[in-house]
């Protein structure tokens, strides 16, 4: 297997939906941060922080798509939100993407991003073989 996920029972548990580690071989595709863009208009899509971390889970699915890969291979993803108290109606969404063996995760509350954006999400998938 090219993607194993890893749950510590040394560790605290997880506090969302995603695994303590994820160990990898091969290659590696790293996807640059998606805001919330309509690919089609370019503008901002979804008025809550839920309803923009599904447009920028969307793009990154489309972006993987399109590198032949899944999303559900991703091995590290980091979520920027400007504000922290988001955090569990991102999660709520975030887990419909990632239903089992979940990557392993970051999430960071920033002053901005760009365009007004309320959530960024970047991902780094595992390239089967």
């Amino acid at each position: 297997m090219y993607r194993v996920t890893v749950q510590s029972t040394s560790a605290p548990a997880a506090v969302g939906p995603y695994s303590h580690a994820v160990r990898v071989s091969g290659e590696l595709l790293f996807l640059s941060g998606q805001i919330p863009l309509d690919p089609a208009t370019g503008e901002i899509v979804g008025d809550t922080p839920a309803e923009q971390a599904r447009k920028c889970l969307e793009n990154l699915h489309a972006i993987a798509s399109d590198a032949g890969c899944s999303l559900e291979d991703a091995v590290k993803i980091t979520v920027y939100l400007t504000d922290i108290a988001a955090f569990a109606e991102v999660n709520e969404v975030y887990a419909g993407f990632f239903r089992t063996e979940p990557p392993a995760r970051v999430a960071i509350a920033v002053a901005a991003l760009p365009r007004g954006a309320q959530v960024e999400i970047d991902a780094v998938i595992a390239v089967g073989a």
